[in-house]
């Protein structure tokens, strides 16, 4: 099982490897879900990670908010995954959706940007109405995306109360593309979840 840690720029990224993570998303401002961290704390990040023999996926999300982006937006994410290659991260983590749907045209637009680079679809794909979801993750797949960041739904309702709907996304993923459940992951609930969905992957910042 790979366990994903949800980290706010450098605050406990060495302790959660040593306690067994071995993945870490490297975000800022988790209070609004996340948002790119700077150059120096990408490159910090990736030497400690990397270092202690785990990866770095860096975010990159000008603002909190709606993923509805605009062109000067779109230009600064642009410029956040070069930055993310150049100081070495594995990969990017983004998510591009508009009036309930996956933005294809935004998402295929960075997904080019980042050719090379390990990818996640962020926990934006929670915001896509469920009729849709199927449809997205082909998508999605078909974009060179390793995997989907995902609830199962709102995230004021537990986890446990999602499960229905995340092995449904994940039959609809079929082998395709993989399905990471986060939100309200911990270290105590974490096998249980991955036994149940049938996946090997999952990400919380409480998930060591």
């Amino acid at each position: 099982m790979l366990l994903e840690f949800c980290a706010q720029n450098l605050t406990n990224v060495r302790e959660a490897i040593e306690a067994g993570a071995r993945r870490v998303e490297l975000c800022d401002n988790l209070g609004v879900g996340g948002v790119t961290p700077s150059d120096d704390v990408i490159d910090a990040a990736v030497r400690l990670t990397h270092g202690l023999g785990a990866t770095v996926m860096v975010m990159v999300r000008p603002r909190g908010g709606d993923f509805a982006y605009d062109a000067s937006e779109m230009a600064a994410m642009e410029s956040a995954i070069q930055a993310a290659r150049m100081h070495g991260a594995d990969g990017v983590v983004f998510g591009c959706v508009r009036n309930a749907a996956l933005d294809e045209e935004t998402t295929r637009r960075l997904a080019t940007a980042a050719q090379g680079l390990d990818l996640t679809f962020h926990m934006a794909f929670d915001e896509i109405r469920e009729s849709a979801q199927p449809g997205a993750l082909a998508t999605l797949a078909r974009l060179g995306f390793s995997r989907v960041l995902t609830h199962g739904g709102p995230l004021d309702v537990p986890i446990e109360k999602t499960m229905a709907h995340l092995r449904e996304l994940k039959a609809s993923a079929n082998g395709r593309i993989g399905i990471m459940p986060g939100g309200g992951v911990t270290w105590q609930n974490v096998e249980a979840v991955c036994r149940c969905l049938g996946v090997n992957e999952a990400h919380g910042t409480r998930i060591v």
